[in-house]
């Protein structure tokens, strides 16, 4: 493997795995703030490459998935037994030993291409390796830099996509330039090309922390509470550090920290988007990061999770002002015995709507399994209500399901660039997550139509319909409230097993032959896979779904994998253009096209 540390363009003569011949490595590294090399080394596969180029003469479309190298520390609590002894007792079943590389897969993603579901490039990064490779932005735009956080090093990375399937790196931010903040969740980039960043963990050193706006907190350490919102440059270099902790604390009974602190806060900020011509930022609060892993069979308490959504006074970019903290209710499901599946808890992800005539957004929440929405984001208290519960889609997407949505483990949700539709993806409820004869559910992707709730206006009491009986719940609440379009299950049978993550597809090629954006995405794309650690693994495949103009949804049953010949691309492979690391975890994607073939 020597050829592969080597700077510049490299031929592999074919030794170096025996799945791939003729990879082309070329790397590109940048100094970082501590003074070391950090790079991007591309192995890019001579003879897919050159078929994806030149087969049929159209510009491609490309898929990029944030992948992580499955190691030993993936092991659940429950699975590690024989130790301290070796690697042949109940760790060599399921996680590779070796240490492996994170990297950027980039994938054909243009539909009746040769090389269509094929990798035709890891872009590995290093030197960390192992750091639980989680979010990208939520959409591309050309010329944006792109976003990619690690969870365990505390890394945000800034890639340079302009002449795909090769790409560059343009800058890496390391812990010490966020100290005051950890764990890197997701990005939104701004219209100038930088981009904020949700930081869910608390900062760095536990005990007082000063950011450079004056604001002090005190936090429980790496990993805990409270977090901070980081804007960064196209470099990633860090512009500022905002606070997302309130001066007073939040409410003790719903946000607990461990260790405690005197304020209690639930600000550990995930989700992040933004409206610029609204001056606002919407972020949502999901958990005090590294108490959710300690032991996924035992939670240490549900109020780990939250329940709360902040949005932010961005007319100064550089300085976002915390506006407003705001607890999303309980629903007619609540059940004072298991508040952990309450329909506010554990606010992963929250999405703006994008045309000027409207000012709303959604949050959802994973263990609630439910959708909110506020009709007006730049009020100084937002009103959220419910609006859909996922037992409402849950036999929509497999018959066999039940329609209870607690515990959905719900994940990605956007809406769609015209304002027409929600898309969301759920892995499905677990075996036995509501008790030893729950059965669990089939995950999957659903979509909501939401015109007629986004026509009722920027305030609450218009909105026909609510979410108030269990009956509602599973079949809806009415009214102006979203009803289910289209749905398809992922990994069917397998409960618990469904799509984490997912991304639209923003690009069509036109007369001209160059791809231009729409608001009419046609496809979507989704991952299986949400953090080893916390009991949701997912079998760790992509699937590419086919999206009507009217919303209806299903499997794309031609992207499949060239090794296996089944639907999806399959991450546990033995090798790959980068060497043979087995294993590999893919959280995030995006679609995304070179420079010079988007117009």
């Amino acid at each position: 493997m020597a050829a592969a540390l080597a700077v510049g363009t490299v031929t592999y003569t074919g030794s170096a795995t025996t799945a791939y011949a003729d990879v082309q490595v070329v790397k590109d590294a940048k100094k970082a703030a501590d003074g070391k090399e950090y790079w991007v080394q591309n192995h890019l596969v001579a003879k897919d490459v050159a078929a994806a180029r030149s087969a049929d003469g159209k510009r491609k479309k490309w898929l990029l998935v944030w992948a992580g190298d499955e190691n030993i520390a993936d092991t659940l609590v429950k699975d590690v037994k024989n130790l301290p002894g070796s690697l042949g007792g109940g760790l060599n079943k399921i996680k590779n030993a070796l240490p492996g590389p994170d990297f950027l897969a980039v994938i054909d993603a243009t539909q009746g291409s040769p090389t269509y579901g094929k990798v035709v490039n890891t872009a590995t990064v290093g030197p960390l390796v192992e750091n639980e490779p989680h979010h990208m932005q939520y959409v591309w735009h050309k010329g944006d830099t792109i976003y990619a956080g690690a969870l365990f090093a505390a890394a945000t990375y800034a890639f340079d996509v302009s002449a795909l399937p090769q790409l560059k790196l343009k800058g890496v931010s390391l812990p010490t330039q966020t100290l005051g903040g950890s764990v890197p969740d997701a990005y939104w980039v701004l219209k100038d090309g930088t981009a904020y960043g949700t930081y869910m963990g608390g900062p760095v050193v536990p005990g007082p922390h000063t950011y450079a706006n004056g604001a002090t907190v005190v936090g429980n350490g790496f990993a805990g509470s409270p977090g901070e919102v980081v804007r960064f440059d196209q470099n990633a270099r860090v512009l500022s550090e905002s606070p997302a902790a309130t001066p007073q604390g939040d409410n003790k009974k719903l946000c607990d920290n461990l260790p405690q602190l005197d304020k209690p806060t639930c600000a550990n900020p995930h989700g992040i988007q933004a409206r610029e011509d609204l001056d606002t930022l919407v972020t949502s609060d999901y958990a005090e990061p590294r108490n959710i892993i300690l032991d996924p069979v035992k939670q240490p308490s549900p109020y780990l999770r939250r329940p709360t959504v902040r949005t932010w006074d961005i007319s100064d970019r550089n300085k976002p002002k915390l506006k407003a903290v705001s607890y999303l209710p309980d629903g007619p499901r609540a059940d004072p015995a298991d508040p952990l599946h309450a329909e506010s808890r554990a606010v992963m992800e929250t999405t703006v709507t994008n045309l000027p005539g409207h000012k709303g957004a959604f949050a959802q929440t994973m263990q609630g399994g439910a959708v909110f929405y506020t009709p007006d984001i730049t009020a100084k208290e937002p009103h959220w209500i419910q609006v859909f519960d996922d037992g409402a889609a849950n036999k929509a997407i497999h018959p066999n399901n039940d329609s209870n949505g607690g515990g959905s483990n719900g994940g990605w949700i956007q809406t769609s660039p015209d304002d027409k539709y929600l898309y969301r993806a759920i892995t499905g409820r677990s075996k036995g997550a509501l008790g030893p004869d729950d059965p669990g559910t089939t995950g999957g992707v659903y979509i909501l139509d939401i015109q007629k709730l986004l026509a009722a206006g920027d305030k609450v009491e218009n909105i026909k319909g609510r979410i108030d009986t269990k009956e509602k719940s599973q079949q809806g609440g009415g009214g102006d409230l979203p009803t289910v379009v289209g749905a398809a299950p992922i990994n069917p049978g397998t409960p618990g097993g469904g799509p984490h993550w997912g991304a639209y597809d923003n690009f069509v090629l036109g007369d001209d032959g160059y791809y231009h954006e729409t608001d009419k995405p046609q496809h979507l794309a989704v991952s299986n896979y949400f953090v080893a650690r916390s009991g949701l693994d997912g079998d760790h495949k992509v699937n590419l779904l086919n999206l009507g103009e009217d919303g209806k949804l299903a499997v794309d049953q031609n992207f499949r994998d060239e090794f296996t010949g089944q639907v999806g691309i399959n991450f546990n492979r033995k090798t790959w253009p980068h060497g043979s690391f087995g294993n590999a975890k893919p959280h995030s994607e995006l679609f995304v096209v070179a420079d010079a073939d988007l117009k």
